[in-house]
This record gives structure tokens, sequence and C-alpha cells, in this order.
């Protein structure tokens, strides 16, 4: 479980590199069609965005987890302030996509 937790705080900073991403990517194509801001790097913001993108799905089924976890009294060994950060992920998430 501590692995899963790592990994989805990576899953939900690569989602705010994405967004960021976006934002600057939309406005340096507004303000000069000629532009090439943003990373170089194709491959690696490509896995940014979808490592971003997929931190919803991901997140989701560690808070059903730590939720199952919770009702049936099991202890699991990962820090609450890492269940906190994902909850507060969580909802920024659905807010972002869905609303």
């Amino acid at each position: 479980m501590k692995f899963f937790s790592k990994f989805v705080f990576i899953c939900n900073v690569c989602f705010l590199i994405s967004v960021v991403l976006r934002f600057v990517e939309f406005g340096a194509s507004y303000a000069n069609s000629n532009s090439t801001n943003g990373i170089k790097f194709q491959p690696l913001e490509s896995t940014i965005v979808v490592l971003g993108y997929g931190a919803i799905l991901v997140n989701f089924i560690f808070i059903l987890f730590c939720g199952i976890s919770g009702i049936f009294k099991m202890a699991i060994q990962v820090p609450s302030w890492m269940k906190i950060i994902s909850a507060v992920f969580f909802i920024i998430q659905v807010v972002y996509f869905f609303m």
C-alpha cells in the first residue's frame, strides 16, 4: 500500500503539471502562433499528461481502498496527510473534469 500511495501522489503532481502545461501552451498559442514554448522532449510531456489525466481513476481506487479498510478496521501503513491530500486532489479533479 505504501508503493501505491506514492504512485498516487506522483499522479497527482503530474495532474497539476499537466493543467499548468495546458494553460501555458494555450496562452503561448494565442500570443504568438509561431511560438515554440513548452517542453521540448515530447515523450516526457506525453507521460506527464497521461499520468495526470489518469490520476482521477487512480485516486478513486486509492480512496475506495482507504474507505473499505477504514470500514473493516484494517490497519494500513499510509500517513494520514497522504489520505487527506488524495481526497483534496480527487475533489479538484472531479470539479476540473466534470464541471
